[in-house]
């Protein structure tokens, strides 16, 4: 089993910043892609950014810019730097990570954190 843990959302004022956590644990050999989602009321979940295990990373176009994802591979974590937050921002994040064990390859997710953000 893959358990993926996230942390740091909350409440903040338009223009501040939020850092988003994820640590995955359990039967891990590897992990390949990890990234962020989010999902606000009334809209599909859709993707903020993806990092791969080498580095390489994408953003939304919405994000780009703002937002800065990264990883620490000895630690099975992906972080989510979101600066200049905006009240569109407001939605659960949710991390993904592509995962190899010894016999599988399954995408995870996370249980989701709130961000929300007022002007």
């Amino acid at each position: 089993q893959v358990q993926l843990v996230e942390s740091g959302g909350g409440l903040v004022q338009a223009g501040g910043s939020l850092r988003l956590s994820c640590a995955a644990s359990g039967s891990i050999v590897s992990i390949n892609a990890m990234g962020w989602y989010r999902q606000a009321p009334g809209k599909q979940r859709e993707l903020v950014a993806v990092i791969s295990s080498p580095g390489m990373t994408n953003y939304a176009d919405s994000v780009k810019g703002r937002f800065t994802i990264s990883r620490d591979n000895a630690k099975n974590t992906v972080y989510l730097q979101m600066n200049s937050l905006k009240p569109e921002d407001t939605a659960v994040y949710y991390c993904n990570a592509d995962v190899s064990g010894y016999y599988t390859r399954n995408a995870h997710w996370g249980q989701g954190t709130q961000v929300t953000v007022f002007s």
